[in-house]
C-alpha cells in the first residue's frame, strides 16, 4: 500500500480487492467510467510485483490473433521456408485488457482459453503462458455507446468485479495537485513472480471452518431463482443466479483477505466483505428489477441480510 500510495490516491477498497485477487490467483474485472485511473492502478500494481506487464487496448477492429499471436512464414538459414509462431501480447504475467467490452465477442473469446487454461493454442500447438498469469480487464459501464456486453461464460472467469467510482472532493483535489506538479516517485518492486506463486500456495493452506464454507455456498445458492425455498425478492428481480464458482471464489478470496488482515483463519465477515465483488457480475437482474430501480448491488445486499451467518 505504501508503494501504491505514491501514485494512487484514495480507492483503498479497490486496491484491497485487487491485491486479494492477485494473492489468491484470480483474474479481475474493473468497471468504471473513463478517466478514473483504472489503467494507472493496474500498471502500478504490476510494478510493485516486478512482473512482466502488457497492455492490450481493445477496439472494435481488434482480431484474436492480435492478442494470442500468429503464425508467419519465415525463411531459414538453409533457404527453406517454414511456419513460425510469433507470440502476442498475452505472453506476459499481468495483462491489462483495457476497455474489454469495446471489442466484438469473437475477440473477447480469445482471452477465454488463456484465462482458464493458462495456454494459447495456435495451428494445433499449445503454448503455455508464463506463471503467474493475471488478466486485469477494465470495462466501461454497459450504458455507454459502442460496448459489447461480455458473455456470462467469460464473466464467470473473473474472480471479482471491482467497481471504481469518482473520488471524494478532497482526494480529487490531491490528485489534481500531484499530477500537475512534480513527477511522482517511481514505484519500487517488492515481490518477484516466484513470491507471488508462493503466496498462492500459502493462501490455499489457510484453514476455514465447514460452517463458514456452508455460509458461502448458501449465499451463492440463494441468488438462484426458481429453486425450492428461493427468497421471494430473488424470484421477483433475478433472471440468472450465481454458480458454484462464486462460492469457491468467496472462500478463496476470504482466505487471502484473512492473511492480509494478519489473521490465519477465515470468518463470516470475510465472506460478507467479498460478496459484492464476487457476485455482482454473476447475478443477472430482470426487466422488472430495472424498472423498479433495483441494481445487482442492492440484490446482493438483501442476500447478505437474509442469509443467517454461522453461529458461535
Amino acid at each position: 500500500d505504501a508503494e501504491l500510495s505514491k501514485v494512487i490516491i484514495g480507492q483503498q477498497a479497490v486496491v484491497e480487492e485487487l491485491l486479494i485477487a492477485l494473492f489468491a490467483g484470480g483474474h479481475c474485472l474493473i468497471t468504471g467510467a473513463p478517466g478514473l485511473a483504472k489503467t494507472l492502478l493496474v500498471n502500478s500494481i504490476a510494478k510493485v510485483f516486478h512482473l512482466k506487464f502488457q497492455r492490450i487496448q481493445f477496439t472494435p477492429d481488434l482480431m484474436p490473433a492480435d492478442i494470442t499471436g500468429t503464425e508467419i512464414l519465415e525463411e531459414t538459414v538453409e533457404g527453406k521456408r517454414r511456419m513460425a509462431f510469433v507470440p502476442g501480447p498475452i505472453f506476459a504475467n499481468v495483462i491489462l485488457a483495457d476497455e474489454i467490452n469495446r471489442t466484438p465477442p469473437k475477440t473477447q473469446a480469445a482471452l477465454l482459453e488463456a484465462m482458464q487454461e493458462h495456454q494459447v493454442t495456435a495451428a494445433g500447438v499449445r503454448y503455455p503462458l508464463e506463471e503467474p498469469f493475471f488478466v486485469l480487464a477494465t470495462q466501461n459501464p454497459i450504458e455507454m455507446e459502442g460496448t459489447y456486453p461480455l458473455p456470462e461464460a467469460q464473466l464467470d472467469r473473473f474472480m471479482f468485479n471491482v467497481m471504481v467510482d469518482y473520488l471524494p472532493e478532497n482526494d480529487e483535489v490531491t490528485v489534481v495537485q500531484r499530477t500537475t506538479s512534480a513527477r511522482p516517485k517511481p514505484i519500487e518492486p517488492l515481490f518477484t513472480g516466484e513470491d507471488v506463486e508462493r503466496f498462492h500456495d500459502v493462501v490455499r493452506r489457510v484453514p476455514v471452518a465447514e460452517e463458514v464454507v456452508r455460509y458461502a455456498v448458501r449465499i451463492a445458492a440463494a441468488s438462484r431463482p426458481g429453486q425450492t425455498g428461493t427468497l421471494e425478492f430473488v424470484n421477483q428481480w433475478v433472471s440468472w443466479g450465481a454458480g458454484t464458482r462464486a462460492a469457491q471464489y468467496l472462500v478463496l478470496g476470504s482466505k487471502a483477505r484473512a492473511l492480509l488482515s494478519g489473521r490465519v483463519h477465515v470468518t463470516a465477515d470475510d465472506i460478507r466483505a467479498l460478496a459484492l465483488p464476487v457476485l455482482r457480475h454473476r447475478i443477472l437482474v430482470n426487466y422488472r428489477a430495472e424498472a423498479e430501480g433495483i441494481t445487482v448491488d442492492k440484490v446482493v445486499g438483501r442476500l447478505i441480510e437474509s442469509i443467517p451467518g454461522p453461529t458461535g
